[in-house]
């Protein structure tokens, strides 16, 4: 059983001037963000879920930066990661992927109707100004941020930011330190490929999209999760079982105490629809999947965003 912790945010400095903005426990809608600094130029990778949350992390940043941060970085669609933009917009450039940008309209503030009870405060959909496609370099100040996106993984339109200089790879939800990864919008098989080519960078320092700052060990346990995920899906699929009663009868092993482990039930979906010969991306029934999950938690997930 997980124990629940909740701990107030904190900046923690992963190599020089650059920081991991930490909301613990990481669960759901508890996203981690970015902050680099170079002289008088800053750029933040992501904001967070709600109006408070949102403005703890500018009252953070705030005096670490000679001004206001001129970059907000998006990793992908999701309202954890993008709803805080407002606050930052008038005097920052967002950037993301260019399907971040298609979504984040499609979307606008869905996220705030699957847990009506958190107080998400006066948030807003404010979409990125600058996208690209494949990869961008951002030069701010003396330090170089790559702005890469890998391919289909946690979402059709993820972005990671790395700084080859200082060896720190902020991964957005491609990867979870210490939760379950998620992969309902995106791809299984994809997110594995995908992993692989993040090891390639030979990062010694990642920040997760949720839960503690860790190095390559966090992408070692993000495809072994994976890899089981796609086990149990085959072995679902040889039985003649869907993936809501194999997700039932599986055993995770190591993974069983990853924060959020309901999250197994849309990875299966994904997985078997992969397995089938689905390609990466293609949507699905997210209502259905929603529901099947919440189905195997006995109850809505608990968000405390």
């Amino acid at each position: 059983m997980n124990t629940r912790t909740q701990d107030t945010p904190r900046l923690q400095e992963v190599a020089e001037n650059v920081h991991a903005y930490v909301q613990p426990d990481g669960g759901w809608c508890l996203n981690n963000a970015g902050l680099i600094v170079a002289g008088n130029r800053s750029a933040l990778v992501d904001t967070a879920a709600t109006e408070a949350r949102a403005r703890a992390l500018k009252e953070a940043v705030t005096p670490l930066t000679a001004r206001p941060p001129q970059f907000v970085v998006n990793t992908h669609s999701h309202g954890d990661h993008t709803f805080g933009n407002y606050l930052f917009a008038d005097d920052a450039v967002v950037v993301a992927h260019e399907r971040t940008r298609t979504e984040m309209a499609d979307v606008g503030l869905h996220l705030t109707g699957l847990w009506p009870e958190v107080c998400w405060g006066e948030v807003s959909v404010e979409l990125p100004t600058l996208t690209f496609r494949d990869r961008l370099t951002l030069h701010i100040g003396d330090v170089t941020a790559e702005l890469l996106h890998p391919g289909i993984a946690h979402t059709t339109n993820d972005t990671v930011v790395w700084l080859p200089e200082q060896r720190v790879l902020f991964t957005g939800d491609l990867v979870m330190s210490g939760a379950t990864p998620f992969c309902l919008m995106g791809s299984v098989s994809g997110s594995l490929a995908v992993t692989e080519q993040l090891r390639a960078l030979d990062p010694v320092t990642v920040v997760a999209g949720h839960g503690p700052v860790g190095g390559p060990e966090l992408l070692d346990a993000t495809e072994g999760y994976l890899r089981r995920v796609q086990e149990i899906a085959r072995a679902g699929l040889a039985a003649g079982i869907g993936p809501l009663e194999a997700a039932r009868e599986a055993d995770l092993g190591e993974y069983a105490e990853l924060l959020d482990s309901e999250r197994l039930v849309p990875n299966l979906h994904r997985a078997y629809a992969e397995e089938k010969g689905a390609p990466p991306g293609r949507p699905l029934d997210i209502g259905l999947l929603f529901s099947e999950m919440v189905e195997y938690h006995g109850g809505l997930p608990v968000c405390h965003a």
